[in-house]
């Protein structure tokens, strides 16, 4: 008898956050156990951090005394005051620091002074995150001095507001602004000055405000960097990060919540359409430039809850950590006060989550019920799902991606979905349908222009992807790259698939060919002219570039993605890492044979596996291009050359239904 696989767990990416409570009644309840923990908890000398916390902690004491004030002025617990008293004296007396902490990098001015919060407290140990526990001790602190009135004592709030002064200095005059290119923590640090600039007096507010809006015009928004077609803040050398990139959308929302200023707005409402466009129907995302795969929790709860309502879109799916569904935790569960004061303002705010999802075409996104593609900046998808189950781009001899290949006469392959030249979007709706023509012209191994064209096809259940292209025969071997089958949702959480079609994805050089359909969890992938799953063949004993090796096969993408970055973990780039990956398990399709007018043509289904009905596609090639006709839909492509103004032609129907056209007047080849 076999001992059963343990499912591989994604350990970050858990429950749509729109799934948690988040009425008033619900964090009440939240205030109440943490104030019930609080008061357990705290010491004689009034220290509110977790026991064993080595780091992330300069700020975490002040911060459960944010949580605890606003739970008093929620609910009048008079065992609170007496406990917030005794808590902001000893941040005041134990967590201030004034002498530069010994081999910290990033000061622009030595022996300021100026008070600022470390990462870790002792001395010269990771100096490196003392800005941002800065940024952290600055937000707990005008959070307490917005909450506190009535439980600090004058002399605590002079105090205070002196020392919030101290920290809006240190950050913005003694040392570098936002030295660890985290532009979280920099829009974190112009919400801080903002705030405080509410508690202070006029000429000195006015300088504060200034100063913020200045920081965040020119060393925040100049610096945006691209990525599919929105300008987005940079994370660690990247367009966007999907632990940190909702946060951000927390700042802006709170930034705009105590200045009013519609620039913050703005560019949120610009994230908020890009993380819609990224995200899949299950909520999942491939990651980003620095914690691939990892999500923040409530963290993210502020900006998303209030952005999915301003442009109208369900961003409540995206899966958060929820270990951390409301605040902080420690490995052991107890609390902890590291974001408490994204805690306070969830509290304070009273928007509630939109859930209606929004239907209008997007150019890097196709997604309709339970199916989705998410497109990259040259539109080859990054992400497919359907049937509950997630396929990331394969790789094939160092190149990644989902699309056409050819196998060379020296073995290796060449992938043609890197564009030379304008990449073109057409979509299309027919009644219960929803589809997207992507046409790019890419250039060959021999250094050809080929013109590719994709058709993806949904009905909210399964998807069609067809590929047509005019490849020479005398390339090589044609076959389509259709993916790595990598998640399966599992009892509400995601499992990395560690089999496909009975096949062991961690055997050498696998590989399982069929002419009908390949199942993957609850996926079935059927190829119109055969579909193989393959596992890549490693050469020596390190197989640690091929991914569902037996070095990789008990590892997600992100813990795969790590062990091939140049830099440890926690600081390295694993999205670089990934790209060192040599192979991967992949789907692989075969063309159809003897396809119309010389084309090389390529049909595959994606859909449930119950749903194993068979799949013929019929292609016949006309005056006004490619009809393709499935058992769902039928659809006409013209020429890669397009209309009259370059544009891709697509027409889409139902079998039976009328004509539903994306171009131009209707060409649907009479019969």
């Amino acid at each position: 008898m076999t001992t059963p696989v343990e499912p591989v767990l994604l350990p970050h990416q858990r429950t749509s956050l729109h799934d948690q409570p988040d009425s008033p009644e619900a964090y009440d309840a939240v205030l109440a156990r943490v104030a019930a923990e609080a008061l357990d908890r705290i010491t004689p000398d009034g220290n509110l951090e977790r026991p064993g916390c080595t780091d992330d902690i300069g700020d975490t004491s002040l911060g459960i005394s944010s949580l605890l004030a606003l739970a008093w002025r929620r609910t009048g617990d008079d065992r609170l005051p007496e406990a917030v008293s005794r808590s902001v004296d000893f941040h005041l007396r134990e967590r201030v620091f004034r002498t530069d902490n010994p081999g910290y990098p990033n000061l622009r001015l030595r022996d300021s002074g100026e008070p600022y919060a470390r990462y870790v407290l002792g001395d010269g140990a990771h100096p490196i995150g003392d800005w941002p526990s800065t940024v952290w001790a600055l937000l707990q602190a005008v959070n307490l001095l917005d909450i506190g009135r009535g439980l600090l004592s004058d002399e605590q709030s002079g105090a205070l507001t002196e020392l919030a002064c101290g920290y809006w200095r240190w950050l913005t005059e003694v040392t570098f602004f936002n030295p660890q290119d985290a532009t979280n923590q920099a829009i974190g640090c112009v919400v801080g000055g903002l705030m405080l600039a509410r508690h202070l007096p006029g000429t000195e507010a006015e300088c504060v405000r200034e100063t913020a809006m200045r920081l965040y015009t020119e060393e925040i928004r100049s610096r945006r960097l691209p990525d599919r077609g929105a300008l987005l803040p940079a994370e660690h050398g990247g367009a966007y990060d999907n632990n940190y990139g909702p946060i951000s959308l927390s700042f802006l929302a709170q930034a705009h919540r105590v200045s009013g200023e519609q620039v913050f707005v703005e560019d949120g409402d610009d994230i908020a359409r890009y993380i819609d466009a990224r995200l899949s129907s299950c909520g999942y995302d491939i990651g980003g430039p620095r914690y691939s795969e990892q999500h923040s929790g409530f963290e993210a709860v502020l900006g998303l809850r209030l952005f999915s309502r301003r442009i109208r879109a369900d961003l409540g799916r995206y899966r958060g950590d929820t270990r951390w569904g409301y605040h902080a935790a420690g490995p052991d569960g107890a609390m902890d006060g590291h974001f408490a004061f994204m805690l306070v303002w969830q509290a304070q705010d009273t928007t509630r989550w939109y859930r209606a999802p929004r239907t209008s075409p997007v150019r890097h996104q196709l997604r309709s019920a339970r199916v989705s593609v998410s497109f990259d900046n040259v539109l080859t998808p990054s992400l497919i799902e359907a049937a509950g189950t997630l396929l990331l781009p394969a790789a094939a001899d160092r190149q990644h991606g989902i699309g056409p290949a050819v196998r060379l006469a020296d073995g290796g392959s060449f992938l043609l979905t890197r564009p030379m030249g304008e990449v073109r979007v057409r979509d299309a709706a027919a009644p219960g349908l929803m589809a997207k023509l992507v046409t790019k012209p890419v250039v060959s191994a021999a250094q050809v222009l080929v013109h590719t064209q994709s058709l993806y096809v949904t009905d909210g259940t399964s998807l069609w992807l067809t590929v047509a292209l005019d490849l020479d025969p005398a390339e090589g071997e044609p076959f389509l790259l259709a993916g790595l089958p990598y998640a399966t949702e599992t009892d509400g959480r995601l499992a990395k698939l560690l089999e496909v079609a009975g096949l062991d994805l961690s055997e050498r050089a696998g590989r399982l060919a069929t002419d009908g359909a390949l199942h993957a969890g609850g996926l079935a992938v059927t190829g119109a002219a055969g579909i193989a799953v393959t596992t890549p063949d490693w050469p020596g004993t390190d197989s640690s570039a091929y991914f569902n090796s037996p070095d990789t096969i008990g590892l997600t993408q992100e813990q795969a993605a790590f062990r091939l970055a140049a830099d440890p973990r926690g600081y390295g780039n694993p999205d670089a890492g990934w790209r060192h990956t040599v192979a991967t398990t992949a789907l692989e399709a075969d063309p159809l044979p003897g396809a119309p007018g010389g084309l090389t043509v390529f049909a595959v289904r994606y859909g449930p596996a119950h749903a194993d009905e068979p799949f013929a596609p019929v292609f016949e090639r006309t005056d006004t291009g490619l009809l393709v006709t499935t058992e769902a839909f039928s659809a006409l492509i013209g020429s890669p050359e397009g209309d009259a103004t370059g544009e891709p032609v697509l027409e889409l129907r139902v079998p039976g239904g009328r004509l539903s056209a994306a171009s131009g007047p209707p060409r649907w080849p009479s019969k």
